[in-house]
């Protein structure tokens, strides 16, 4: 589905990013797979993916500093001459009992890796795709926390509602360039990251407010990033798919 396709994939080396890695892998893209502290996952999903016969690099890069992003797009260019996919994962969750709780170092950290971090990969590689003139997918994991907000939430809540309101914008400023922009909503999903703030007590208590009354798995995230990508959605933009087992009907 993706043969001859380029995409660069944020955060890959762990969670959600991993498996989109390796989905993408099994379907014939090259990727990249980009990291900023888990080196060895990030090599041990290349090796995975090359045993599937596609190609993969790995990339050092911190998506909150503006120079390592332009490093990363400069540098698949380079490998593969050419970006047609770009998967926005990285991110940083935070959870208290109340927006109070929250601490001004917090704030900006938070906002820094999930906001500026997904506008400077964005309209860096936008650019690469105007100058390619071939269009291309962008696609950007959020989350239902957009849909169902808590004080305790609120702030990781804004930084992926801003996240999702980039995408629907570039979707209709470049579709002219066949740049189609979508957007990824998992619910409670069984990451590192969603382990760390669910404790067995609000698992618990969480499960019973899903239909489906379990968590996600990543690979069930991967499906829908991979739909979005590949030419499966080729008349659709600025779309967004909950994969939340249904907790966001309520």
């Amino acid at each position: 589905m993706l043969t001859g396709k380029v995409a660069i994939i944020t955060g890959a080396g762990t969670g959600i990013g991993k498996e989109v890695a390796k989905l993408f892998g099994k379907n014939h893209a090259s990727v990249v797979l980009n990291y900023r502290s888990s080196e060895k996952q990030a090599n041990e999903v290349k090796e995975e993916i090359e045993k599937m016969g596609s190609k993969a690099i790995t990339v050092k890069a911190d998506i909150s500093n503006y120079d390592d992003c332009k490093n990363l797009v400069q540098t698949t260019v380079k490998e593969f001459g050419h970006v047609d996919i770009l998967i926005n994962n990285s991110g940083m969750g935070l959870t208290r009992d109340t927006i109070l709780d929250i601490t001004n170092e917090e704030y900006h950290r938070l906002m820094t890796i999930n906001v500026d971090g997904t506008y400077y990969m964005t309209t860096l590689v936008l650019e690469q795709m105007e100058k390619q003139k071939t269009g291309g997918s962008i696609v950007s994991i959020s989350s239902s926390a957009v849909a169902q907000p808590s004080s305790g939430n609120g702030v990781y809540a804004m930084s992926k509602a801003a996240i999702e309101l980039l995408m629907r914008s570039v979707a209709q400023n470049h579709g002219e360039h066949g740049i189609r922009c979508n957007i990824v909503a998992p619910g409670p999903t069984e990451t590192n990251m969603v382990n760390e703030y669910f404790s067995e007590e609000k698992r618990k208590r969480v499960t019973k407010e899903i239909p489906l009354r379990r968590f996600g798995d990543p690979k069930e995230t991967a499906q829908a990033v991979l739909f979005f990508a590949s030419d499966m959605s080729s008349y659709v933009t600025g779309q967004k798919i909950h994969v939340d087992g249904g907790r966001t009907i309520r």
